[in-house]
């Protein structure tokens, strides 16, 4: 922790002293100051490792959302297999996605629709695991733990774990994931929680479902920076501290005020009447201010997109949001010239059953698998891979998790010859299988 020292004040109820001073939190808890992850990220750009400036956002379609419906209609199939939802046509030739996503078919020509994304895993953290470290790991869905670093994790260890000119934090948790932790790449490579304790620790509680409400939290930020002009408690500090100070107090805290943004874009954002605008506007502005990775999990009820019956009355809830904010995201990222440096994500831990079930319902099927990417200098404007006739398995040579990795890879700038040294001394590929990027996109 960096502290602002002070005098002490009283107790609180679970005995521990208070003071006036300011206590950065350290990231998932990990014990190592914020200071000190700061030096991690001069040391990572003295040691020549990656610090390029592209950023992902990951949505993460919790539950497993149906390839079909979203991505792959397959309208020429029996009733049985075809999209529920129908389709629609795109702004590029011959491309046709969901029926409930008219404005993103508008932004077709941004985007890619990956149509043999596979892995075979068909439990949810198992798929999860897969998806996000490009690993293989059955164990999950008995409730053992991850095995493998996560795609932000990795980010956060290869570029250092904050932004070295804004003290931004590399890997941004907007909402949690399976298996989006270090695992043995070690502790002070966990996301920064946003709905955590690394946050809170900040103290600048940020509540995503109101946003809006910010003025008191930084009213406290702003007296507290004039008590610390005051007092030149801010002399002696190295810079390393200075930075920190300055994520709290600095451009940190502008990046994550959603009310510096225009009200007009942010009511656009918002005008689906979900929390995803929210979300992703701060995500953009995340990246905008030197993030590399950020994730969300978009959820629109309990059960999230794990659709085993009804499906279609939960499609017309979840889809239209989804819709709106993705294709909200793509025009202002474009406006604001960061089409090319931010890839967008939009995945699952696996697809659906190609046959609608007797209530009306599709189960886990991880033979085939929902992929769309957005930007991040790749191909855009097209569809890569193809299924078979009902949707079941690739017909085209399949894509795997591996492969999106590399892709990943690729945009963040990571070389994916890397070894790293594990918790028992042996150097790992942070790639799997030394895989490579999906080749329609680079």
């Amino acid at each position: 922790m960096l502290n602002f020292l002070g005098r002490r004040l009283a107790g609180d109820c679970e005995g521990s002293n208070r003071r006036d001073f300011l206590k950065v939190g350290a990231l998932g808890m990990t014990g190592l100051g914020l200071s000190g992850l700061l030096r991690e990220r001069a040391r990572a750009g003295s040691e020549g490792r990656s610090v390029k400036d592209t950023s992902v956002v990951w949505i993460w379609l919790g539950g497993g959302a149906t390839h079909i419906e979203t991505f792959d209609p397959k309208m020429e199939a029996p009733v049985e297999f075809r999209s529920c939802v129908g389709s629609v046509k795109t702004n590029v030739p011959g491309i046709e996605i969901g029926g409930l996503f008219p404005k993103m078919a508008q932004k077709a020509d941004q985007m890619a629709f990956l149509r043999s994304f596979a892995h075979g895993n068909s439990g949810h953290a198992g798929g999860t695991h897969f998806v996000m470290t490009g690993v293989d790991h059955p164990p999950a869905d008995a409730g053992m733990p991850p095995i493998k670093p996560s795609f932000g994790s990795i980010a956060a260890r290869m570029r250092g774990i904050n932004n070295s000119s804004s003290g931004i934090p590399t890997y941004i948790r907007l909402s949690g994931l399976f298996a989006d932790g270090p695992t043995w790449l070690g502790s002070a490579y966990s996301p920064f929680d946003v709905g955590g304790e690394a946050r809170n620790n900040m103290n600048v509680q940020l509540d995503l479902n109101r946003l809006g409400d910010r003025r008191s939290l930084l009213g406290q930020i702003d007296r507290l920076n004039r008590q610390v002009d005051r007092t030149g408690n801010m002399s002696g500090l190295d810079q390393f501290e200075l930075q920190a100070f300055d994520l709290i107090l600095g451009r940190a805290k502008e990046a994550f005020d959603l009310t510096r943004e225009d009200p007009r874009l942010r009511d656009k954002y918002n005008s689906a009447g979900t929390s995803l605008g929210d979300q992703m506007l701060l995500a953009r502005r995340l990246c905008e201010a030197g993030a590399g990775f950020v994730t969300l999990n978009y959820a629109n009820s309990y059960q999230g997109w794990d659709m085993h019956e009804k499906i279609e009355p939960q499609l017309k809830q979840a889809c239209p949001p989804l819709d709106h904010v993705v294709a909200t995201f793509l025009e202002d990222v474009e406006q604001r010239g960061l089409s090319e440096k931010i890839l967008l994500v939009l995945t699952g831990e696996f697809g659906r059953t190609p046959r609608i079930n007797q209530v009306a319902g599709r189960d886990h099927w991880g033979p085939l698998c929902t992929l769309a990417l957005a930007g991040g200098g790749l191909k855009m404007g097209q569809v890569i891979g193809e299924s078979t006739a009902k949707a079941e398995v690739p017909k085209s040579t399949p894509i795997h998790p591996k492969e999106l990795m590399a892709t990943i890879f690729h945009v963040l700038g990571i070389d994916p010859q890397t070894q790293l040294i594990d918790q028992s001394g042996r150097p790992q590929y942070l790639l799997p299988d030394q895989a490579r990027p999906i080749r329609e996109l680079v």
